[in-house]
């Protein structure tokens, strides 16, 4: 259903799931405690982690762990890369909900996407829990015309600057980098490509 920022805000603060634009694609988005409304909703597998998405890197910061000097260098790497399409996967706090990542409770993808639209939403809604919007195993959408016919019970942001039928984001996904401890392995190679040390 589309509905206005405000009561998109308002929707994600209660637990339901919202759809927005981001700098990649559309997401699907809910409160983190309320993470398997997603999987139920794209009949996705557990094995597929959702990712944190927030306004900033303080937002996120609860929700991972590391010694002083790990903090430092992804501090660092988010300092460079964000906001933008690089998604971190870090050691997990105890602060995660299990539902957002069942397969290993010890990692957590965080990620500030470069679409001020959507910082602005996550500013007030706080960190959530994201995955981009489509059934399992099918492509993208991206179109809020598109999301709404898939996922008509999610509320969709409807604003008069953004036409339905109009595709929002660069269509490709983030670059996703995991910390192994030591340096960085890529997972999948986006458009942001940061160096693996």
């Amino acid at each position: 259903m589309k509905v206005s920022q405000n009561e998109l805000i308002a929707a994600a603060k209660a637990g339901e799931v919202v759809s927005f634009p981001t700098d990649t694609v559309p997401a699907l988005a809910v409160r983190p405690d309320r993470a398997t409304a997603i999987f139920a909703l794209k009949h996705r597998s557990l094995e597929k982690p959702l990712i944190l998405m927030a306004a900033n890197f303080l937002d996120l910061q609860p929700y991972i762990q590391g010694t002083p000097s790990e903090l430092a260098i992804w501090q660092q790497i988010t300092q460079e890369y964000w906001p933008g399409a690089l998604t971190l996967v870090l050691p997990a706090s105890e602060l995660v909900p299990e539902g957002i990542n069942p397969g290993d409770r010890t990692t957590i993808g965080i990620r500030v996407p470069d679409l001020p639209l959507a910082r602005e939403i996550l500013s007030q809604t706080g960190a959530l829990a994201t995955t981009s919007a489509n059934h399992s195993g099918e492509s993208p959408l991206e179109t809020t015309n598109a999301i709404a016919q898939a996922f008509p019970d999610v509320f969709l942001l409807h604003r008069s600057d953004l036409p339905c039928d109009v595709t929002v984001g660069s269509r490709l996904p983030s670059t996703v980098a995991k910390w192994t401890g030591e340096a960085w392995e890529i997972l999948r190679q986006g458009n942001i490509v940061i160096k693996e040390k």
